[in-house]
Parts: C-alpha cells; structure tokens; sequence
C-alpha cells in the first residue's frame, strides 16, 4: 500500500472539503442584551455555500444573531461532514459524532447589490448538481437516485432561501483560524494559508448522495464487507459507507473485538481507509472504481485469478 502522504487528503483538504460538502452550519455570535452584556453564546442552524473559498450566509431576518453581529461581529461556525440516513442512525446508536471542522472569524453582512450576486451564486450551486445528476451515466445514476432527496440533495435544501417566503440577510464569513475535529473527537489545528491554497475534493459536492445512495444498498454494503475481507483481511458482519474522496474512501465495519464476552466474541465498530490505485477526478470514475473492486474481489474469492 502506497504512503499515507498519497492515500489520504491532507487536513486543510478535508477541511476545505467538509466546508464544501454542506449546506448547513451552527452559527454562534455573542449575545447582546439591553444591558450591552456579551457574557453567552447564541447558537442556531444557518443555511450557507462556499464561494472562492469563503462561507457566505443566510441568516433569517428573525433570528438574534442579526442583532448580536451589530454589535460583535465575532463568530465561529461548525460544520459537520455528510451523515445521512442509515449513517446517522448507527452514529446515534455509537454516541458519536461524524469528522467535523470548527471555525472562528467575522461575519460580514452584505448590501443588497451583492447579496444580490451571491444569490446569483446560489442558484449556481443548484442548477450545476442537477446538471450532474442529468448527465450522469447509469452506473453513477443508480447510486445517487438510491440517496434520500430531502436529506442530501443540496438545491433541495438551498431552495428555500430563494422562494421568497423567509427575508434573509445575507454575510460573508471570513475565516481566521481553523480546527479539524476527527472521528474520535480528537483536535487539530490547521494553518489557515494551507487551507486557502488548497482546493475542494471534486467529489465533495456529490458526497452525501454518494454515501447514502450506497449505505441504502444491501448489494453495495455486502461489497463493502466484502472488500474488508479480500483487502485487509478483516471478518466484518457488517459495513457502511463513512466518507469519499478522489484518493479513495473510508468504511465504518463491524468487525471482532479482541475481547470476548462469556467465550463469545464481542463486535465493535472500526474504521477503515480503501486508497484508490488512481485518483478519481469526478463523481463517475469514482462509482468505475468501486465496480472495478468489486469485480476483483469476486475473482479472488472464487479463485479465478490473484490479485497483485
């Protein structure tokens, strides 16, 4: 297996990616009451996209972080990446939570003539994931209309901010520093110049529909399990797509744990990388290398061929 310098996206890419794969966030702002106290945090969900790397906001008009911005325009935004359906189930059922990024700056509130652009932007970001889904060939249609419309489909979610219903002020937030935070809650900081030089995975767009259009398969799941056998040699009962990138992706098995309970073995959930022999550079060669996989992990298994 190659290094992990090749197998793996660098932690300003994942974080560029996380930014990118999603479309809602938790905004926080400092509160400010009539006393002019700015003791606690205000914290609610906040629809956004990214834009030549930058988050830009939509915060609906009667929401308090309106207020508490005039006065402090501070912030930090937490985004999670993609967990949808059966994933966030056995997330809950884990008590975990998936890799996420947490980030600090200001928000920046824009006049109507750019908010006017950015909704420009907007529409964007949609029209261009419904070309791709369009476009797609079978093989990569097959996965993605699999996937929940409402839990993954970005224009699904982003279209309220465009049907007139709600009044929203929109902000630009810029970044000042940037934290990574992985699967076992563990911490990393990450240099905000690597992060602004380093560009969005170019499956990052597609990625929710990707993972739940492939853990809402019993026939893609048992292909999971069955590249945990062939590949790395692990008895899993069970496994469900956790993240994809252009290197490769990474698996969430039910695997034996090295302890054992009244002489019967006990499962834990563990999780493991899948490097990609070439990098995939878009949503179709991605689903050509899974079926690739697939297909010599049949031949293994029947016996028709090794592999190298």
């Amino acid at each position: 297996m190659k290094g992990s310098k090749t197998t793996i996206l660098t932690l300003a890419e994942k974080c560029k990616s996380i930014l990118a794969s999603n479309w809602q966030a938790q905004l926080n702002t400092i509160k400010a009451d009539a006393k002019g106290s700015k003791g606690s945090i205000y914290t609610s969900k906040v629809k956004y996209i990214l834009k030549k790397g930058k988050p830009y906001l939509w915060v609906n008009e009667k929401d308090m972080h309106n207020v508490n911005t005039i006065i402090d325009d501070r912030a930090s935004l937490a985004v999670a990446s993609p967990f949808p359906g059966p994933l966030a189930n056995l997330f809950k059922s884990m008590q975990k939570l998936p890799a996420r990024i947490a980030i600090t700056g200001n928000v920046e509130p824009l006049k109507e003539e750019k908010a006017l652009l950015v909704a420009e932007s907007l529409k964007e970001v949609m029209l261009s994931e419904q070309r791709q889904i369009d476009e797609a060939p079978h093989t990569v249609s097959s996965v993605l209309s699999s996937s929940n419309l409402i839990t993954t489909s970005r224009s699904e979610n982003l279209k309220e901010l465009l049907d007139g219903v709600e009044e929203y002020g929109v902000y630009r937030f810029n970044l000042s520093s940037c934290m990574f935070i992985d699967g076992h809650g563990c911490t990393h900081e990450v240099d905000m110049e690597t992060i602004e030089a380093s560009k969005v995975d170019p499956l990052a767009f597609l990625s929710a529909k990707l993972i739940d259009g492939i853990n809402r398969s019993e026939s893609r799941r048992r292909a999971l399990v069955l590249f945990c056998f062939i590949y790395l040699n692990a008895d899993a009962r069970d496994a469900f797509m956790l993240s994809v990138d252009r290197k490769g992706f990474d698996v969430l098995a039910k695997v034996p744990s090295s302890r054992s309970k009244d002489g019967i073995s006990e499962y834990v959930w563990k999780q493991f990388r899948f490097p990609f022999k070439e990098e995939a550079h878009d949503v179709e060669t991605f689903c050509h290398q899974l079926v690739k996989m697939e297909e010599e992990a049949v031949k293994k298994v029947s016996g028709n061929s090794g592999l190298t």
